[in-house]
């Protein structure tokens, strides 16, 4: 009997073309779209000015030209590069002074620069536990926090989003079993816009001797009396045991830090690989971070104008019959769809109307909960924001006292 020849393998395009045109059909294939000119809470997209709600430029600080000026004045003198990593002979001043800072904006002894948010989160938590430690992770965490997890090859348990109960009885089914308890969060979750309730970790972690790890990317600079984020609103300034958070959100620049004990910067200073093994950031972003840093504390009324502004967007949404979850002024404001496909052609009918959003899909978010993700900014004028609420409810297909989107 004649054997049946192998299929041949089919080349690398024609495969990734056939899961390309599968992504396509169930409306999660993304693409990338070039933006210029930012502005007022507007940008310039394919020669179009339009209302921008998709970007984290919170207190509208990426297009402040003093930063731009605190940029190119250390451009001129030091470079575009680092050079080498920083263990090597990367390091300059101007990293340092953007540590101390960071480390006193966030009442901690030490701050550690890296290069993005992703990088530190893959690099401390694999550090810091590892096959004989279990983390307790919320069930809607970041992505980058699942894969720092994945890499330290600890025990995970997750638990039902922001409930301390929960996370409780586990740490009390799992006393004296590991090592290390490690319990990871978000400060505020970027797909939802709600706060974790941290001090009712604080006192759960401290009852079972765990350590706390809060990634405060989206509340840094936005939240708390003074804008040092969740942790501040939350009443737990230096009571986190790893704090985390970012520049390319509210800062407006790039890159990201870890702070906390000496200790713990000292050890990941050593331990963690994506800092260990990568060039150091430019010195003149962290110039222009320092910057921006300065004009977070100097001009408060940015904060302000994010938290009216938001408030004022969903008591529009509200009264038009969406039910907006999450903090009463939370910057981020989620209007979930359900089906991406939907999802995408609400988008587009909104770009055509002048306003861009993030559609936000599987597996950023779980499925059958695709949603549009709209970003607050201290740059949008009020009456734009009640634009966007009303061109948002007539796509929706909503009317005042309606039952919100089908």
């Amino acid at each position: 009997m004649a054997e049946t020849a192998p299929a041949p393998t089919p080349s690398l395009d024609d495969a990734l073309d056939v899961e390309l045109q599968q992504l396509t059909a169930r409306g999660l294939r993304r693409t990338l779209r070039s933006v210029r000119q930012r502005r007022a809470g507007t940008v310039l997209l394919e020669g179009e000015r339009i209302a921008d709600f998709a970007s984290n430029d919170y207190l509208g600080l990426a297009a402040d030209p003093r930063l731009a000026r605190a940029a190119a004045a250390v451009l001129e003198s030091e470079g575009t590069g680092a050079g080498a990593a920083r263990l090597i002979s990367g390091n300059h001043p101007t990293h340092e002074a953007l540590e101390r800072e960071l480390a006193a904006f966030k009442h901690c002894a030490r701050a550690l620069l890296f290069p993005s948010g992703y990088m530190v989160n893959v690099g401390a938590i694999p550090a810091l536990v590892g096959a004989e430690d279990v983390v307790y992770s919320d069930a809607l965490n970041h992505a980058s926090l699942i894969d720092g997890m994945r890499l330290a090859r600890a025990t995970v348990r997750v638990f039902p989003h922001a409930d301390v109960d929960a996370l409780d009885r586990l740490l009390a089914e799992d006393a004296g079993r590991f090592r290390r308890s490690l319990i990871v969060v978000e400060g505020v979750f970027s797909m939802d816009g709600d706060v974790f309730p941290l001090d009712a970790l604080v006192r759960v972690a401290r009852a079972h001797g765990a350590w706390t790890y809060v990634d405060d990317a989206h509340g840094t600079g936005v939240m708390g009396d003074t804008g040092r984020g969740a942790l501040e609103q939350c009443g737990v300034l230096g009571q986190i045991d790893v704090v985390v958070g970012t520049l390319g959100k509210a800062l407006g620049t790039t890159g990201a830090y870890v702070a906390g004990s000496d200790r713990l910067v000292e050890f990941l200073l050593n331990r963690a690989r994506s800092f260990v093994f990568t060039t150091g950031t430019p010195p003149a972003l962290a110039a222009a971070t320092l910057e921006a840093l300065r004009i977070a504390r100097v001009e408060p009324w940015r904060r302000q104008a994010v938290r009216d502004r938001a408030r004022r967007l969903r008591q529009r949404l509200r009264q038009g019959g969406i039910e907006v979850p999450g903090e009463a002024d939370g910057h981020i404001v989620p209007v979930h769809v359900g089906d991406p496909l939907r999802t995408m052609r609400v988008v587009a009918d909104l770009r055509r109307r002048g306003f861009l959003l993030g559609g936000v899909r599987p597996p950023t978010v779980p499925a059958g909960t695709s949603r549009l993700r709209i970003s607050i900014s201290a740059m949008h004028p009020p009456e734009l924001v009640d634009a966007l609420a009303a061109n948002l409810l007539d796509v929706l297909g909503t009317t005042s006292g309606g039952t919100g989107p089908a």
